[in-house]
C-alpha cells in the first residue's frame, strides 16, 4: 500500500505531460519560458535519466523541459546540464563526469563527511548537490533535518551508488562473479533504448518511459525508508533491550510481526548499545499465526549466518522434522538453514536452543 505522501507525489508526476524534446525537434518548438534541463541525445543510460528525474522533484524544475542534444549552443541555453558538456562546474549548474580530469566521489566532495569512494556519475553528482533538497520536498521535511540526512545516506548506499558504479565501470568484486545480476535498474533502463534493428525507432518515447520508471522507483525507495524502515528502528531497539526476557542466552530477539526490516537496524544498534554478545536469531509470528525463527547474517547483505539451524534439519518438513528434531509442531527448515518454522513460540525457541547446544 503506497503511503499518502507517495500517492500525492506520484499522482503529480504520472499525469503531467512529459515535455522532453530532442535536438532534431528543438528548432520546430515554440520558445519555452520555463526552466530547461539539458542532457545528451542518442543512447540513454540510467545515470542521466535518474539525474533528470531527481531534478524534476525540485519546485524550480518540476515543469522543466528536458533538452536532449550534444550541440553546445543548445545546451548553453539550458538552466542545468547533466552527463554532457565535459565540465563539472556547480556554480554554473554543469554536471558532467566523463572528462579525463574528473575523479570525484562523495568522500572527496564532502571533505570526508560522507565515506563513499565510488566515482560519481551524473546521478551521484545531482544527488550530492541537490539530494537533501529533493528528499526534503518528497518527505515534507527541512533539508537539514536529521531524518532527511539519514535517508540521504540510505538512498545513496542502496540506490544511487550502484548507478554510479555501473555507469563508471566499477566492478562489484575483484574476484570472478559466480553469477551476474541483469535485472538491476541500470540494465532495465538500458533495455528501453530502441532495438538496433527496429525499423521505426522512437528514441524520445523510450526515454520518456525510462524517466517514468526511474522516477517511480526512486520515489518508492525514498518512501520505503520513511514509512517502513525508519519506524522499525524503535521496534528493533526495544527487542534488543528485552532480549534476556525472551531467552536467557541473550542471543535471541522477538519482533511482534513478520516483514519488519530489522537487519540494518540490528547491526547499527548492536554497536550503539554496545551489545557484547552477538545476537544470532530473530523470532516472530508469521501471517498464518505460526512462528518463524530467522538466523542473523554476518552482515546485512550476506548469505552467511552467525549461526545457522542444524544441518540435519535442512530441507525437512512437518512430522518428519518433528520426529528428527524431537520438537513438536515443526513446520520446516529451509535447505540453506537460514530460516525455520514451528506452530508455537516455544517450538521455535526450542529449535534455537538445540541448535545452540549442538553447535558448541
Amino acid at each position: 500500500m503506497f503511503s499518502r505522501v507517495f500517492r500525492l507525489v506520484w499522482t503529480r508526476t504520472i499525469f503531467k505531460r512529459i515535455k522532453s524534446i530532442t535536438m532534431d525537434t528543438v528548432a520546430s518548438k515554440k520558445p519555452h519560458l520555463g526552466k530547461k534541463i539539458g542532457t545528451h541525445n542518442g543512447t540513454f543510460h540510467c545515470d542521466e535519466v535518474l539525474a533528470c528525474s531527481m531534478l524534476r522533484q525540485l519546485h524550480e524544475y518540476k515543469d522543466a523541459e528536458i533538452i536532449r542534444s550534444r550541440d553546445p549552443a543548445i545546451l548553453g541555453e539550458c538552466d542545468v546540464v547533466v552527463d554532457v558538456g565535459g565540465v563539472h562546474e556547480p556554480d554554473r549548474n554543469r554536471y558532467d563526469h566523463h572528462q579525463r580530469s574528473f575523479k570525484e566521489t562523495m568522500k572527496s566532495l564532502t571533505n570526508s563527511r560522507k565515506p563513499w569512494e565510488i566515482k560519481l556519475s551524473s546521478a551521484g553528482l545531482i544527488y550530492l548537490h541537490f539530494g537533501h533538497k529533493v528528499l526534503g520536498n518528497i518527505l515534507d521535511l527541512p533539508e537539514n533535518d536529521p531524518v532527511t540526512d539519514e535517508i540521504f545516506d540510505k538512498i545513496y548506499l542502496n540506490f544511487i551508488q550502484e548507478v554510479d558504479a555501473i555507469d563508471n565501470g566499477v566492478n562489484q568484486t575483484d574476484d570472478l562473479l559466480r553469477y551476474e545480476i541483469n535485472t538491476n535498474l541500470s540494465t532495465r533502463v538500458g533495455e528501453l533504448n530502441p532495438r538496433w534493428n527496429d525499423p521505426n525507432p522512437n528514441e524520445q518515447a523510450q526515454f520518456n518511459k525510462a524517466l517514468e520508471m526511474v522516477e517511480r522507483e526512486f520515489l518508492n525507495k525514498v518512501l520505503f525508508y520513511k514509512d517502513s524502515w525508519l519506524p522499525a528502528r524503535s521496534l528493533v531497539e526495544k527487542a534488543i533491550k528485552q532480549r534476556y526476557e525472551v531467552d536467557s542466552s541473550g542471543e535471541v530477539i522477538e519482533l511482534d510481526k513478520a516483514g519488519c526490516p530489522w537487519k540494518d537496524h540490528l547491526f547499527e544498534l548492536e554497536k550503539h548499545l554496545e551489545v557484547k554478545k552477538p545476537i544470532k536469531f530473530v523470532i516472530y509470528p508469521d501471517n498464518s499465526e505460526k512462528w518463524r525463527v530467522q538466523c542473523v547474517p554476518v552482515r546485512s547483505q550476506s548469505f552467511e549466518n552467525r549461526l545457522s539451524l542444524l544441518e540435519e534439519w535442512r530441507g525437512i518438513r512437518d512430522d518428519e522434522l518433528s520426529k528428527l528434531s524431537g520438537i513438536p509442531g515443526c513446520v520446516f527448515v529451509h535447505a540453506n538453514g537460514f530460516i525455520g518454522g514451528n506452530d508455537t513460540r516455544e517450538g521455535v525457541l526450542e529449535m534455537i536452543r538445540k541448535t545452540s547446544e549442538q553447535s558448541k
